[in-house]
Parts: structure tokens; C-alpha cells; sequence
């Protein structure tokens, strides 16, 4: 009789004055379940704080590497900024031994024309150190008046030249890389005034 009472209410006479049988089993399945799911879920939580943790890490370890790499920029740019124009300088140091070379030389010899002619060399020898550092010379004798490359240093009438001519150069002027450093001061013609 107890396999038969078994059989349709899934527990015997004594599971049932326990309050044990089917009922008890499905709800300790589904506890069970429950606290599964939670055991689960607590350990997918442990690994995504693990991830979190070491994403903070990492993210911490970038923020120090990249404050390094602003530090190292920043030396850099003043290295260049105090060490940039080492190339030229070392260039332009043979030409002041010229012009050393060339004033001892005035000292011992009355040969101005002499001098003359190595003052001249050390002066092409500069500009060519110049050129090589993207300096170039404007040229205005002959030109028109261009205000963006000349400075009006004076005006001179003169009948035979187009008005507004570069006469004369005071000063060169000169250009690095086409962007005008100085310009020239030059003597600008213009029409005589009629008496």
C-alpha cells in the first residue's frame, strides 16, 4: 500500500507526516537553484571586479608612463629650442677664425688690398654657411619698391630711372626660408619736382 500511495502523491506515509516528499523536494530545488544562481552570480561579480582591478591597474601604469613621455617632450623641446642652431654655429665658427686671422693680419702689413681680398673670401664663405641655413639675400638694387621686402630709407629724384626704383641698398635685406627677416633699407627714386 505505501508503494502504491508512493506512487500517486510521489512520497510514502511517513515523508508525508515529515513534510517530506514532492512539494519539499521542488522547493528544495528551487532554493537550491536559487542559491546556485546567487553562488554564480557572486563569482561572475569576484571576476568582473578582478577585471575592473586590473583595468585600474593598468589604466594607472598608461597615466605614469604617459606623464613620463610629456616629460621627456617637454626636455626634447628644450634641447632643440637651446641646442638648435649647433650645426650652424659649429659652420660659422671658421669664419670668425677668417676674421680673427684676417685683423692679426692688419696688424703686420700695410697690404690693404691684401686684406681686402680676404675679408671678401670670409664674407662669401659666411653667406654660404647662411644659404645652407635657408638664409637668402634680397636683392633691390634695380627692383621696384616692394614695401613687404623694403624700407624706404630715402628718397632721391632722379630723372633717367621709373619712379619708385631702388636706387642704392643701405642695408641688405634678408629672408629665411622666403620669410622676411629684415628688410631691405634701401634709397627709392622719384620724379623731380617741376619748377
Amino acid at each position: 500500500m505505501e508503494d502504491k500511495e508512493k506512487r500517486n502523491t510521489g512520497c510514502t506515509t511517513e515523508e508525508k507526516e515529515e513534510g517530506q516528499g514532492t512539494g519539499w523536494h521542488e522547493e528544495h530545488k528551487k532554493k537550491r537553484k536559487k542559491d546556485d544562481a546567487v553562488e554564480e552570480l557572486k563569482r561572475a561579480l569576484e571576476e568582473k571586479e578582478e577585471v575592473v582591478k586590473s583595468l585600474q591597474e593598468k589604466i594607472l601604469y598608461l597615466q605614469a608612463e604617459f606623464e613620463n613621455y610629456k616629460k621627456l617632450k617637454i626636455k626634447e623641446k628644450q634641447d632643440t629650442l637651446k641646442f638648435g642652431n649647433e650645426v650652424l654655429v659649429k659652420e660659422l665658427l671658421p669664419v670668425l677664425d677668417n676674421l680673427e686671422m684676417a685683423l692679426d693680419h692688419t696688424e703686420k702689413t700695410e697690404d690693404y688690398k691684401g686684406i681686402y681680398e680676404g675679408v671678401r673670401i670670409t664674407l662669401n664663405a659666411f653667406l654660404k654657411v647662411l644659404e645652407k641655413a635657408g638664409v637668402t639675400r634680397i636683392e633691390a638694387a634695380g627692383k621696384k619698391f616692394d614695401p613687404n621686402l623694403h624700407e624706404a630709407f630715402y628718397q632721391e629724384e632722379k630723372k633717367d630711372m621709373e619712379p619708385d626704383t631702388v636706387i642704392s641698398e643701405f642695408q641688405k635685406g634678408y629672408l629665411l626660408n622666403n620669410r622676411l627677416v629684415r628688410p631691405s633699407r634701401v634709397i627709392v627714386s622719384k620724379k623731380p619736382e617741376i619748377q
